[in-house]
């Protein structure tokens, strides 16, 4: 089990475990608080936009060509943004911090 933290737009921090799915779908079935995943996790929408830890973003990686097209459309976009719906829990590195993306 892989455990990740969530820090939502109103600071609250919520630390779930999971084991497989995508961090998407974690944070749906735990009620994240801006976290919607409109799309299902088909990277169509970016209702899943977070950014992630600095310290995590290495082992996290950089966001794909499809992703990236879809975070072109966030106003909250920075060198740490995900979509995390293609960010799958077995891949995750354990302690994962992702802040839910909004107004800051």
């Amino acid at each position: 089990m892989k455990k990740i933290t969530f820090i939502t737009t109103d600071n609250e921090t919520v630390t779930l475990e999971g084991s497989s799915g995508s961090v998407m779908e974690l944070a749906v079935a735990n009620n994240i608080k801006g976290i919607e995943g409109n799309c299902g996790g088909v990277c169509s929408c970016a209702t899943c936009h977070v950014h992630v830890a600095p310290e995590f973003m290495k082992q996290v990686g950089k966001p794909g060509e499809i992703e990236n097209d879809m975070l072109e459309f966030d106003d909250n976009v920075n060198e740490y943004s995900r979509l995390c719906c293609q960010i799958n829990v077995a891949d995750a590195p354990d302690g994962l911090v992702l802040k839910v993306a909004g107004e800051e």
